[in-house]
């Protein structure tokens, strides 16, 4: 009798082992969403480009009335363009040595055939081209750099 008794108990055992909380199976992870596409703002694209020569004009003007009205100083950050409203700001690109320098138009010219700017002599300086006086250059005028000009 101690057989069935080892066959029930054993049974028993295995039915109960049966019966017994299992843990959960292990859940994947959720799903990485894909990178929400964040709009970047649109590169500022200048609304006046001109490439061309450009040249300077300092002391022998320095104390002089512009076009404008104001008094031309060579160590400040002017110059002369033969169209662009008075106040506008331009970026003037060097590109010999890539040097940029933002000018104030202030006056009207320049009176050089070939030439597309007058720049003051800070300006010119700060550009890199005093020593010969002239320079093939890249102006650029954007919005953002407008105070009611433009």
């Amino acid at each position: 009798m101690r057989r069935p008794f080892r066959f029930v108990l054993l049974f028993g055992l295995i039915g109960l082992a049966g019966c017994a909380t299992q843990p959960p199976p292990a859940q994947a992870p959720a799903p990485t969403p894909p990178p929400v596409a964040v709009p970047q703002p649109e590169a500022a694209e200048p609304y006046f480009t001109q490439t061309g020569m450009a040249s300077f004009y300092g002391a022998a003007h320095d104390g002089k009335t512009t076009a404008n009205g104001e008094t031309f100083d060579q160590h400040a950050f002017t110059a002369a363009h033969p169209t662009l409203k008075f106040g506008t700001v331009v970026r003037v690109t060097n590109l010999d040595n890539g040097r940029t320098v933002s000018v104030e138009i202030n006056d009207r010219g320049p009176h050089v055939k070939g030439r597309i700017i007058d720049l003051s002599a800070a300006a010119a300086s700060a550009l890199g081209m005093r020593k010969d006086g002239i320079a093939r250059v890249k102006l650029e005028a954007y919005r953002a750099d407008q105070s009611g000009a433009g």
